[in-house]
Protein backbone atom coordinates (compact mmCIF):
# COMPACT_ATOMS: atom_id res chain seq x y z
CA UNK A 1 0.00 0.00 0.00
CA UNK A 2 1.29 3.27 -1.20
CA UNK A 3 0.82 6.16 1.17
CA UNK A 4 1.91 9.69 1.69
CA UNK A 5 2.65 11.61 4.83
CA UNK A 6 0.54 14.83 5.87
CA UNK A 7 3.12 17.48 6.80
CA UNK A 8 2.43 18.34 10.84
CA UNK A 9 1.17 14.49 11.46
CA UNK A 10 2.94 11.77 12.84
CA UNK A 11 3.90 9.33 9.65
CA UNK A 12 1.20 6.79 11.03
CA UNK A 13 -1.11 4.42 9.68
CA UNK A 14 -4.38 2.97 11.51
CA UNK A 15 -4.18 -0.29 13.09
CA UNK A 16 -7.42 -2.30 12.28
CA UNK A 17 -11.19 -1.52 11.12
CA UNK A 18 -13.41 -1.00 13.97
CA UNK A 19 -16.02 -2.29 12.74
CA UNK A 20 -16.76 -5.74 13.23
CA UNK A 21 -18.08 -6.38 9.45
CA UNK A 22 -16.29 -5.72 6.28
CA UNK A 23 -16.86 -5.92 2.74
CA UNK A 24 -19.92 -8.23 3.15
CA UNK A 25 -22.54 -6.82 0.88
CA UNK A 26 -25.73 -5.07 2.33
CA UNK A 27 -28.66 -4.26 0.76
CA UNK A 28 -29.94 -0.52 -0.32
CA UNK A 29 -32.37 0.89 -2.15
CA UNK A 30 -31.29 3.96 -3.94
CA UNK A 31 -34.00 6.96 -4.91
CA UNK A 32 -32.72 8.28 -8.29
CA UNK A 33 -33.08 11.85 -9.17
CA UNK A 34 -36.36 10.76 -11.97
CA UNK A 35 -38.26 9.49 -8.73
CA UNK A 36 -37.54 5.37 -9.76
CA UNK A 37 -36.17 3.47 -7.41
CA UNK A 38 -33.25 0.35 -7.47
CA UNK A 39 -32.59 -2.15 -5.25
CA UNK A 40 -28.43 -2.80 -5.05
CA UNK A 41 -25.99 -4.81 -2.99
CA UNK A 42 -23.77 -2.30 -1.41
CA UNK A 43 -20.33 -4.53 -0.66
CA UNK A 44 -18.96 -1.62 0.82
CA UNK A 45 -21.96 -0.97 3.51
CA UNK A 46 -21.52 -2.92 6.58
CA UNK A 47 -24.87 -5.17 7.68
CA UNK A 48 -27.33 -3.22 9.60
CA UNK A 49 -26.11 -2.06 13.08
CA UNK A 50 -28.44 0.25 15.02
CA UNK A 51 -27.07 2.26 17.93
CA UNK A 52 -28.39 0.01 20.63
CA UNK A 53 -31.61 -0.65 22.30
CA UNK A 54 -33.76 2.46 23.66
CA UNK A 55 -32.20 3.60 26.66
CA UNK A 56 -35.63 3.87 28.40
CA UNK A 57 -36.00 0.33 28.17
CA UNK A 58 -32.63 -0.01 30.05
CA UNK A 59 -32.61 2.56 32.16
CA UNK A 60 -33.74 2.71 36.20
CA UNK A 61 -36.55 4.14 37.43
CA UNK A 62 -34.23 7.70 38.50
CA UNK A 63 -33.60 7.68 34.83
CA UNK A 64 -37.20 7.16 33.81
CA UNK A 65 -38.17 9.68 36.14
CA UNK A 66 -35.50 12.49 34.28
CA UNK A 67 -37.09 11.58 31.39
CA UNK A 68 -40.44 12.40 31.71
CA UNK A 69 -39.20 15.66 33.06
CA UNK A 70 -37.44 16.66 30.40
CA UNK A 71 -40.43 15.46 28.24
CA UNK A 72 -42.45 18.28 30.51
CA UNK A 73 -39.67 21.06 29.88
CA UNK A 74 -40.26 20.42 26.30
CA UNK A 75 -43.57 20.58 26.27
CA UNK A 76 -43.32 24.05 28.20
CA UNK A 77 -41.05 25.22 26.35
CA UNK A 78 -42.86 24.54 23.62
CA UNK A 79 -45.82 26.72 24.38
CA UNK A 80 -44.16 29.37 26.01
CA UNK A 81 -41.92 29.37 22.85
CA UNK A 82 -44.56 29.44 20.15
CA UNK A 83 -43.78 32.65 19.08
CA UNK A 84 -40.02 31.04 17.54
CA UNK A 85 -41.02 29.70 14.46
CA UNK A 86 -38.87 27.94 11.39
CA UNK A 87 -39.56 30.78 9.47
CA UNK A 88 -38.94 33.62 12.42
CA UNK A 89 -35.84 31.85 13.21
CA UNK A 90 -34.73 31.93 9.48
CA UNK A 91 -35.15 35.03 9.37
CA UNK A 92 -33.18 36.17 12.32
CA UNK A 93 -30.25 34.01 11.66
CA UNK A 94 -30.23 35.32 8.00
CA UNK A 95 -30.43 39.46 9.76
CA UNK A 96 -27.46 38.12 11.63
CA UNK A 97 -25.27 37.47 8.55
CA UNK A 98 -24.76 33.70 9.16
CA UNK A 99 -26.28 32.55 6.24
CA UNK A 100 -26.83 34.02 2.90
CA UNK A 101 -29.90 35.29 1.31
CA UNK A 102 -29.49 32.47 -1.04
CA UNK A 103 -29.49 29.66 1.58
CA UNK A 104 -32.23 31.66 3.32
CA UNK A 105 -34.39 31.24 0.18
CA UNK A 106 -33.36 27.58 -0.33
CA UNK A 107 -34.34 26.51 3.53
CA UNK A 108 -37.53 28.51 3.76
CA UNK A 109 -38.16 26.78 -0.01
CA UNK A 110 -37.56 23.38 1.55
CA UNK A 111 -39.71 24.06 4.39
CA UNK A 112 -42.42 25.16 2.89
CA UNK A 113 -42.92 22.71 -0.02
CA UNK A 114 -42.39 19.94 2.99
CA UNK A 115 -45.08 20.70 4.70
CA UNK A 116 -47.49 21.43 1.48
CA UNK A 117 -46.69 17.93 0.27
CA UNK A 118 -47.55 17.02 3.80
CA UNK A 119 -50.82 18.04 3.24
CA UNK A 120 -51.46 15.61 0.40
CA UNK A 121 -50.23 12.90 1.98
CA UNK A 122 -51.96 10.11 3.89
CA UNK A 123 -51.07 7.38 6.37
CA UNK A 124 -47.38 6.03 6.82
CA UNK A 125 -45.85 8.43 4.36
CA UNK A 126 -47.72 11.54 6.07
CA UNK A 127 -46.52 10.53 9.57
CA UNK A 128 -43.09 9.70 8.06
CA UNK A 129 -42.64 13.32 6.81
CA UNK A 130 -44.48 14.93 9.53
CA UNK A 131 -41.86 13.66 11.99
CA UNK A 132 -39.21 15.53 10.51
CA UNK A 133 -41.00 18.92 10.14
CA UNK A 134 -42.13 18.70 13.86
CA UNK A 135 -38.47 17.76 14.78
CA UNK A 136 -37.66 20.99 12.65
CA UNK A 137 -40.07 23.07 14.15
CA UNK A 138 -39.43 21.46 17.77
CA UNK A 139 -35.55 22.62 18.01
CA UNK A 140 -36.81 25.76 16.24
CA UNK A 141 -39.26 26.49 19.02
CA UNK A 142 -36.40 25.60 21.80
CA UNK A 143 -34.13 28.13 20.42
CA UNK A 144 -31.75 25.45 19.34
CA UNK A 145 -32.05 26.18 15.53
CA UNK A 146 -28.37 27.56 14.91
CA UNK A 147 -26.97 28.15 11.30
CA UNK A 148 -24.74 25.26 11.50
CA UNK A 149 -27.60 22.94 12.11
CA UNK A 150 -29.56 24.04 8.94
CA UNK A 151 -27.70 22.00 6.64
CA UNK A 152 -28.60 18.77 8.43
CA UNK A 153 -32.33 19.75 9.09
CA UNK A 154 -33.43 20.53 6.15
CA UNK A 155 -31.62 18.00 3.90
CA UNK A 156 -33.17 15.69 6.13
CA UNK A 157 -36.60 17.14 5.17
CA UNK A 158 -35.93 17.19 1.86
CA UNK A 159 -34.51 14.04 1.24
CA UNK A 160 -37.97 12.79 3.37
CA UNK A 161 -40.15 14.75 1.10
CA UNK A 162 -38.07 12.76 -2.11
CA UNK A 163 -38.81 9.51 -0.71
CA UNK A 164 -42.53 9.47 0.77
CA UNK A 165 -43.03 11.56 -2.62
CA UNK A 166 -42.01 8.80 -4.98
CA UNK A 167 -40.33 6.29 -2.99
CA UNK A 168 -41.60 2.69 -1.63
CA UNK A 169 -43.31 2.11 2.07
CA UNK A 170 -40.34 0.81 4.61
CA UNK A 171 -39.97 -1.29 7.35
CA UNK A 172 -37.76 -0.88 10.38
CA UNK A 173 -34.43 -0.22 9.93
CA UNK A 174 -34.14 -0.37 6.58
CA UNK A 175 -31.24 1.91 4.20
CA UNK A 176 -31.52 3.99 1.75
CA UNK A 177 -29.62 5.94 -0.29
CA UNK A 178 -29.85 9.16 -2.75
CA UNK A 179 -28.07 9.10 -6.00
CA UNK A 180 -25.51 11.23 -5.69
CA UNK A 181 -24.57 10.85 -2.29
CA UNK A 182 -22.80 8.47 -0.04
CA UNK A 183 -24.49 9.41 2.68
CA UNK A 184 -26.52 5.97 4.12
CA UNK A 185 -29.95 6.94 5.39
CA UNK A 186 -32.27 4.35 8.27
CA UNK A 187 -35.66 4.63 8.74
CA UNK A 188 -37.13 4.83 11.79
CA UNK A 189 -40.96 4.41 12.38
CA UNK A 190 -42.41 7.32 13.50
CA UNK A 191 -39.18 9.52 12.73
CA UNK A 192 -39.00 8.72 8.91
CA UNK A 193 -35.52 8.18 7.18
CA UNK A 194 -32.76 10.07 9.03
CA UNK A 195 -28.89 10.10 8.89
CA UNK A 196 -27.29 6.96 9.88
CA UNK A 197 -23.73 8.16 11.03
CA UNK A 198 -22.57 5.22 12.79
CA UNK A 199 -23.35 3.46 8.91
CA UNK A 200 -22.25 6.44 6.97
CA UNK A 201 -18.81 6.24 8.92
CA UNK A 202 -18.43 2.29 9.03
CA UNK A 203 -19.37 3.03 5.29
CA UNK A 204 -16.18 4.87 5.31
CA UNK A 205 -13.60 2.82 7.03
CA UNK A 206 -14.80 -0.33 4.63
CA UNK A 207 -13.86 2.45 1.33
CA UNK A 208 -10.63 3.03 3.76
CA UNK A 209 -9.79 -0.66 4.11
CA UNK A 210 -10.45 -1.28 -0.21
CA UNK A 211 -7.74 0.76 -0.72
CA UNK A 212 -9.01 1.32 -4.18
CA UNK A 213 -11.77 4.27 -3.68
CA UNK A 214 -10.06 6.86 -2.42
CA UNK A 215 -12.18 9.36 -4.65
CA UNK A 216 -15.31 7.70 -2.89
CA UNK A 217 -13.78 8.07 0.25
CA UNK A 218 -13.21 12.03 -0.39
CA UNK A 219 -16.62 12.72 -1.48
CA UNK A 220 -18.38 10.86 1.20
CA UNK A 221 -16.24 12.04 4.18
CA UNK A 222 -16.61 16.00 2.68
CA UNK A 223 -20.38 15.47 2.46
CA UNK A 224 -20.60 14.08 6.02
CA UNK A 225 -18.36 17.47 7.18
CA UNK A 226 -20.79 19.45 5.13
CA UNK A 227 -23.58 18.15 7.63
CA UNK A 228 -21.47 18.24 10.96
CA UNK A 229 -23.01 21.12 13.50
CA UNK A 230 -21.08 23.41 16.02
CA UNK A 231 -21.56 21.46 19.83
CA UNK A 232 -19.25 21.45 23.10
CA UNK A 233 -16.92 23.52 21.85
CA UNK A 234 -15.96 21.79 18.01
CA UNK A 235 -18.20 19.99 15.67
CA UNK A 236 -20.53 17.02 16.16
CA UNK A 237 -22.55 14.86 14.06
CA UNK A 238 -25.88 14.86 15.40
CA UNK A 239 -28.86 13.00 15.44
CA UNK A 240 -31.96 14.50 14.42
CA UNK A 241 -35.13 12.60 15.79
CA UNK A 242 -36.65 11.56 18.65
CA UNK A 243 -35.45 8.30 20.17
CA UNK A 244 -35.51 6.57 23.44
CA UNK A 245 -36.65 9.44 25.55
CA UNK A 246 -33.98 11.45 24.07
CA UNK A 247 -34.93 14.67 22.04
CA UNK A 248 -33.21 16.35 19.10
CA UNK A 249 -30.61 17.30 18.58
CA UNK A 250 -28.31 14.71 20.58
CA UNK A 251 -24.55 13.08 20.10
CA UNK A 252 -23.41 9.60 19.90
CA UNK A 253 -19.86 8.60 21.83
CA UNK A 254 -20.19 5.38 18.97
CA UNK A 255 -21.15 7.51 16.27
CA UNK A 256 -18.69 10.45 16.77
CA UNK A 257 -16.24 7.88 17.50
CA UNK A 258 -16.19 5.80 14.30
CA UNK A 259 -16.46 9.26 12.44
CA UNK A 260 -12.93 10.41 14.23
CA UNK A 261 -11.35 7.26 13.09
CA UNK A 262 -12.88 7.59 9.46
CA UNK A 263 -11.80 11.15 9.30
CA UNK A 264 -8.22 10.40 10.74
CA UNK A 265 -7.85 7.35 8.60
CA UNK A 266 -8.67 9.94 5.15
CA UNK A 267 -6.58 12.34 6.23
CA UNK A 268 -3.49 9.99 5.89
CA UNK A 269 -4.55 7.96 3.06
CA UNK A 270 -6.10 11.00 0.82
CA UNK A 271 -3.08 13.47 2.22
CA UNK A 272 -5.71 15.95 3.55
CA UNK A 273 -4.62 17.73 6.78
CA UNK A 274 -8.19 19.60 6.54
CA UNK A 275 -9.68 16.05 7.69
CA UNK A 276 -7.54 15.76 11.04
CA UNK A 277 -8.12 19.20 11.57
CA UNK A 278 -12.10 18.58 11.48
CA UNK A 279 -11.01 15.32 14.16
CA UNK A 280 -9.76 17.57 16.27
CA UNK A 281 -12.65 19.43 16.35
CA UNK A 282 -15.10 16.52 16.73
CA UNK A 283 -12.94 15.80 19.97
CA UNK A 284 -15.14 18.44 21.90
CA UNK A 285 -18.09 16.32 23.19
CA UNK A 286 -15.63 13.95 24.71
CA UNK A 287 -14.48 16.95 26.63
CA UNK A 288 -17.89 18.14 27.57
CA UNK A 289 -20.70 16.47 30.32
CA UNK A 290 -24.17 15.43 28.95
CA UNK A 291 -26.66 16.45 27.66
CA UNK A 292 -23.77 18.81 25.18
CA UNK A 293 -21.42 16.05 25.61
CA UNK A 294 -20.74 12.53 26.48
CA UNK A 295 -18.00 12.57 28.80
CA UNK A 296 -18.59 11.45 32.45
CA UNK A 297 -16.41 12.07 35.01
CA UNK A 298 -15.11 9.20 37.08
CA UNK A 299 -12.52 8.56 39.91
CA UNK A 300 -10.73 6.64 37.40
CA UNK A 301 -11.11 8.87 34.65
CA UNK A 302 -13.87 9.28 32.36
CA UNK A 303 -16.61 7.06 31.09
CA UNK A 304 -17.80 7.86 27.14
CA UNK A 305 -22.03 7.66 26.77
CA UNK A 306 -23.38 6.17 23.52
CA UNK A 307 -26.20 8.77 24.33
CA UNK A 308 -25.65 12.14 25.24
CA UNK A 309 -29.53 12.38 26.57
CA UNK A 310 -28.80 8.97 28.85
CA UNK A 311 -26.16 9.77 31.93
CA UNK A 312 -27.06 6.79 33.31
CA UNK A 313 -26.31 3.82 30.28
CA UNK A 314 -23.06 2.75 30.49
CA UNK A 315 -23.07 0.47 26.80
CA UNK A 316 -20.00 -1.60 26.54
CA UNK A 317 -19.40 -1.57 22.92
CA UNK A 318 -20.26 2.19 22.08
CA UNK A 319 -17.92 2.88 24.84
CA UNK A 320 -15.12 0.38 23.08
CA UNK A 321 -15.30 1.77 20.26
CA UNK A 322 -15.25 5.54 21.14
CA UNK A 323 -11.40 4.30 22.74
CA UNK A 324 -10.52 2.98 18.95
CA UNK A 325 -11.95 5.66 17.48
CA UNK A 326 -9.52 8.33 19.75
CA UNK A 327 -6.89 5.93 19.92
CA UNK A 328 -6.80 6.10 16.05
CA UNK A 329 -6.92 10.17 15.85
CA UNK A 330 -4.16 10.42 18.48
CA UNK A 331 -1.50 7.96 16.50
CA UNK A 332 -2.27 10.03 13.34
CA UNK A 333 -2.43 13.27 14.72
CA UNK A 334 0.51 12.79 17.91
CA UNK A 335 -1.94 15.05 19.99
CA UNK A 336 -1.71 14.93 23.87
CA UNK A 337 -4.98 16.45 23.98
CA UNK A 338 -6.34 13.74 22.11
CA UNK A 339 -4.20 11.05 23.97
CA UNK A 340 -5.39 12.67 27.05
CA UNK A 341 -8.80 11.90 26.58
CA UNK A 342 -7.74 7.85 25.67
CA UNK A 343 -6.15 7.49 28.62
CA UNK A 344 -8.96 8.06 30.63
CA UNK A 345 -11.34 6.14 28.96
CA UNK A 346 -8.67 3.20 28.48
CA UNK A 347 -8.31 3.68 32.91
CA UNK A 348 -12.53 3.26 33.23
CA UNK A 349 -13.33 0.51 30.96
CA UNK A 350 -10.47 -0.81 32.76
CA UNK A 351 -12.17 -0.72 36.13
CA UNK A 352 -16.23 -1.28 34.58
CA UNK A 353 -15.36 -4.32 32.00
CA UNK A 354 -15.45 -7.38 34.72
CA UNK A 355 -19.20 -6.09 35.64
CA UNK A 356 -19.76 -6.19 31.87
CA UNK A 357 -19.42 -10.32 32.03
CA UNK A 358 -21.79 -12.97 33.57
CA UNK A 359 -19.24 -15.64 34.03
CA UNK A 360 -20.63 -17.45 30.51
CA UNK A 361 -21.88 -14.19 28.51
CA UNK A 362 -22.05 -10.31 28.58
CA UNK A 363 -24.35 -7.48 29.35
CA UNK A 364 -25.03 -4.90 27.31
CA UNK A 365 -24.70 -2.40 29.35
CA UNK A 366 -23.66 -1.34 33.27
CA UNK A 367 -26.72 -3.61 35.15
CA UNK A 368 -28.60 -4.30 32.50
CA UNK A 369 -29.65 -7.47 30.40
CA UNK A 370 -27.55 -9.83 28.47
CA UNK A 371 -26.55 -8.94 25.04
CA UNK A 372 -27.76 -10.13 22.12
CA UNK A 373 -25.59 -12.58 20.28
CA UNK A 374 -25.42 -9.60 17.40
CA UNK A 375 -24.00 -6.95 20.19
CA UNK A 376 -22.09 -9.61 22.37
CA UNK A 377 -20.17 -10.07 18.76
CA UNK A 378 -19.81 -6.23 18.33
CA UNK A 379 -18.38 -5.49 22.12
CA UNK A 380 -16.06 -9.00 20.98
CA UNK A 381 -15.14 -7.21 18.15
CA UNK A 382 -14.34 -3.78 19.51
CA UNK A 383 -12.26 -5.32 22.39
CA UNK A 384 -10.31 -7.34 20.06
CA UNK A 385 -9.10 -3.78 18.09
CA UNK A 386 -8.70 -2.28 21.19
CA UNK A 387 -5.97 -5.25 22.50
CA UNK A 388 -4.41 -4.59 19.08
CA UNK A 389 -4.00 -1.27 19.52
CA UNK A 390 -2.38 -1.46 22.57
CA UNK A 391 -0.18 -4.29 21.75
CA UNK A 392 1.38 -2.14 18.50
CA UNK A 393 -0.29 -4.72 15.75
CA UNK A 394 -0.83 -2.53 12.65
CA UNK A 395 -3.81 -3.77 10.15
CA UNK A 396 -1.91 -2.70 6.76
CA UNK A 397 1.39 -4.40 7.43
CA UNK A 398 4.46 -4.52 10.23
CA UNK A 399 6.27 -1.86 8.28
CA UNK A 400 4.18 1.09 9.02
CA UNK A 401 5.32 3.06 11.95
CA UNK A 402 2.72 3.87 14.23
CA UNK A 403 3.27 6.72 17.24
CA UNK A 404 2.55 5.18 20.65
CA UNK A 405 -0.87 6.44 22.20
CA UNK A 406 -0.66 4.62 25.39
CA UNK A 407 3.13 3.69 25.96
CA UNK A 408 3.30 0.62 28.83
CA UNK A 409 -0.46 0.24 28.80
CA UNK A 410 -1.56 -3.10 29.88
CA UNK A 411 -3.59 -4.89 27.11
CA UNK A 412 -4.29 -8.11 28.88
CA UNK A 413 -7.18 -7.17 30.48
CA UNK A 414 -8.90 -6.59 27.06
CA UNK A 415 -7.12 -9.01 25.01
CA UNK A 416 -7.93 -12.26 27.61
CA UNK A 417 -11.93 -10.57 27.62
CA UNK A 418 -12.42 -10.52 23.90
CA UNK A 419 -10.81 -14.22 24.06
CA UNK A 420 -13.08 -15.28 26.32
CA UNK A 421 -16.01 -13.51 24.77
CA UNK A 422 -15.31 -15.88 21.81
CA UNK A 423 -15.41 -18.69 23.78
CA UNK A 424 -18.80 -17.77 24.69
CA UNK A 425 -20.11 -17.82 21.48
CA UNK A 426 -18.57 -21.89 21.15
CA UNK A 427 -20.28 -22.62 23.89
CA UNK A 428 -23.65 -25.18 23.10
CA UNK A 429 -26.75 -22.40 24.59
CA UNK A 430 -29.43 -24.90 23.34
Amino acid sequence: MRWTPIAGLAPALLIALALASTASASPVLTLREDGSVVKREDPYLPPVQSLGPAPKALAGGADQRATRGRAARGRATLRAGRRKTVRRELKRILEAGAISRAAYDEYRSIYLRARRTRSKLRGARRVALGATIANLERIAASGLLTASRLPALLQTVKRNRAWWSNGPLLGAGRRVSFEGSRLVWQHYPGQGLQIQWLGTFGKANALWKSEQHDAALRKLLDEALRLASDRAGGIAFEYLFRFGGGSPPWASGLAQGTGIQALSRGAVRLNEPRFILAARRALGIFRRSPPRGVRVRTSAGAHYLIYSFARGLRVLNGFTQALNGLYDYASVANDPAGRALFARGLAQLRRELPRYETGGWSRYSLGGAYATVSYHTLARDFLRNLCKRLEGESGVGAAVPTVPVAPGADASPFCSAAARFTAYLKRDRS
